[in-house]
């Protein structure tokens, strides 16, 4: 069975939503439980998602983070099932939630590099699902 490039992309763009969600979600127990979020590789995750930057008009990034992922998340699933959906208008917020996303992450990993001069891996990964969603979400 051949399914249409549509649906492929759809159900692509809901996989990387529940792993950016888990992502997001990862960071997100670590903080709420006091604990030190160790990188993978050698960066300073704790001090990146404890700073100053972490907060984006007073709501942490990763409460965003699975905010926004599971908004995509739910919209992609509702587009693998196009018959019961205005599919323009979740289409067209779905391409707006994305490039903003794309643009905040952007600008996070430009905080990390130029300001914090620290690194985060969780927060790269979380950076590159949601630059996958955007490349997807224009193909």
């Amino acid at each position: 069975m051949i399914l249409p490039n549509d649906v492929v992309m759809h159900f692509a763009i809901v996989i990387l939503g529940v792993c950016g969600f888990f992502v997001a979600k990862h960071i997100y127990n670590h903080k709420k439980a006091g604990l030190v979020l160790v990188c993978p590789i050698r960066f300073d995750c704790n001090t990146v998602v404890n700073s100053d930057y972490s907060r984006f008009f007073g709501i942490p990034v990763e409460i965003l983070g699975m905010f926004y992922y599971s908004l995509i998340t739910l919209l992609h699933a509702v587009l693998l099932f196009p018959q019961i959906s205005s599919l323009d208008f979740l289409i067209n917020s779905s391409l707006i939630l994305s490039v903003m996303a794309f643009l905040f992450s952007l600008y996070l990993i430009g905080v990390q590099i130029f300001a914090l001069k620290k690194g985060c891996s969780w927060c790269f990964v979380s950076a590159a699902v949601s630059t996958f969603i955007f490349i997807f979400s224009v193909l």
